[in-house]
């Protein structure tokens, strides 16, 4: 089973992951929804994040942008990140993991790759 998050501002996937107004947790069996909840952390300090998912279960996280500093931190906590993604509404977003049509923006694959 996989859990997927998405930090959500307005209705849409947010800007930047650490600036959300709460996360849309969608657990997933197979290539179907089996649940999905609204979350918002205790907490808003960027670095503990990664550790939140964690105990909240989350295996995946989509994302369009992340800052570069604690990307080591999901990975140190077996998360994967989609990151790049092209915002859009938590429904077409999942729908796009659970067809494996998710694309990243190259371009921002390059900002955090690159400097």
């Amino acid at each position: 089973m996989k859990k997927v998050a998405i930090p959500v501002v307005q209705g849409r996937l947010s800007e930047y992951f650490g600036q959300c107004n709460h996360y849309e947790i969608f657990e997933i069996a197979g290539k179907k929804i089996k649940s999905n909840a609204i979350e918002v952390p205790p907490y808003k300090e960027l670095v503990r994040l990664p550790e939140w998912a964690a105990q909240q279960g989350i295996t995946d996280i989509i994302a369009y942008k992340v800052d570069k500093k604690i990307i080591s931190l999901f990975s140190s906590h077996k998360i994967n990140l989609f990151v790049g993604i092209a915002i859009n509404t938590p429904q077409n977003l999942i729908e796009d993991y659970l067809s494996g049509s998710l694309r990243s923006d190259e371009r921002i694959i390059q900002e955090l790759t690159n400097s």
